[in-house]
């Protein structure tokens, strides 16, 4: 099997597959304002998604994650994940979802294929969570998150996107609440976008803040495996749950840099940050592409530069993280 590795010898065994930008929150770090049409979209099809599929699990990929937007927005959400897991080469699919839909659709998911589930949960407590949102839906994400393991899911990950005076001071609600849950909570360092500036620079905390109290109370940082995403994991013999971090500030972040974007128009992004993308879309027209597909995507990779320029303050095109899947 072929394998996607760029100038810098880093491999990539990871797809992040957006399949929409359209999403029904209004987050206060992404989408303050609600989801704005920009024009007539249309987004990748089921056989283009398929396509996509079949040139990545060429080129070594074992892992899509699907994301949007809110993927689960899409009437074909469930069609999507057992067209993906009809690919062989693919061993995981995974989804980061806002979790509106998880307590009505998530058993049907998991029997479509689905291995892995992300969910976004900012606060703990309803009304910081409405604020945050713009949605009154704590109660349905917490019973979703329920039904998730109703349905056999033995860990479900949330994400919690750190925010200075905040959430952070919620660290001990948040320790509490994964102590007999296995939930691997993740905080993610807020990062700065085209649209964003302002917010980052009010509401931008390191993680490593959260670190040094986690070292403090006996947590242990456990191994990556190839396939996994950039979150340093830590574990406590006194914890079913899990915390990770992710912190795209912190030197070398991008050294271990393994994974890919597709965006829900069809273009192959090399880094969440700074460049237009590649456009796929004109080779997701039929099977008999699949060759010229691939050598397009191994070309590209050529072009992906060593680091994302965050410490610059280059945040690039991106106006937001729904454009191209977070």
């Amino acid at each position: 099997m072929q394998q996607l590795v760029d100038a810098f010898s880093r491999k990539f065994f990871y797809l992040r597959l957006s399949i929409t930008d359209v999403c029904n929150f209004r987050c206060t770090y992404c989408l303050p304002n609600g989801y704005k049409p920009n024009g007539h979209k249309s987004f990748l099809s089921l056989d283009e998604i398929r396509r996509v599929t079949q040139s990545f699990a060429a080129l070594g990929t074992e892992k899509i994650r699907l994301t949007g937007g809110e993927p689960t927005m899409r009437r074909d959400f469930t069609d999507i994940i057992a067209t993906i897991n009809a690919e062989p080469a693919i061993k995981k699919i995974a989804v980061t979802t806002n979790g509106y839909r998880l307590a009505r659709d998530v058993a049907q998911w998991r029997d479509a294929g689905l291995s892995a589930i992300n969910v976004s949960v900012d606060s703990l407590d309803p009304r910081q969570f409405h604020a945050i949102t713009g949605q009154n839906k704590f109660k349905e994400v917490m019973a979703g998150i329920d039904a998730a393991f109703e349905a056999g899911y033995k860990k479900v990950k949330v994400n919690v996107v750190l925010m200075r005076n905040v959430n952070d001071k919620n660290l001990p609600k948040f320790l509490n609440w994964i102590k007999d849950r296995p939930i691997q909570l993740r905080f993610i360092e807020l990062m700065e976008t085209g649209d964003g500036s302002d917010v980052f620079q009010r509401f931008h905390l390191s993680g490593e803040v959260i670190r040094q109290r986690l070292f403090n109370e006996g947590w242990l940082q456990i191994p990556r495996a190839r396939s996994d995403g950039p979150a340093q994991v830590f574990t406590h013999p006194d914890y079913q749950g899990e915390i990770g971090l992710i912190m795209p500030y912190e030197k070398d972040f991008c050294v271990t840099c393994n994974r890919l974007r597709v965006s829900a128009m069809g273009k192959l992004h090399l880094c969440l940050f700074g460049e237009n993308g590649i456009p796929l879309r004109d080779l997701l027209e039929d099977d008999s592409q699949q060759d010229a597909l691939q050598q397009r995507i191994q070309g590209g990779l050529l072009h992906k530069r060593e680091t994302h320029f965050l410490h610059q303050g280059d945040t690039g095109i991106t106006p937001n993280l729904s454009v191209i899947g977070g």
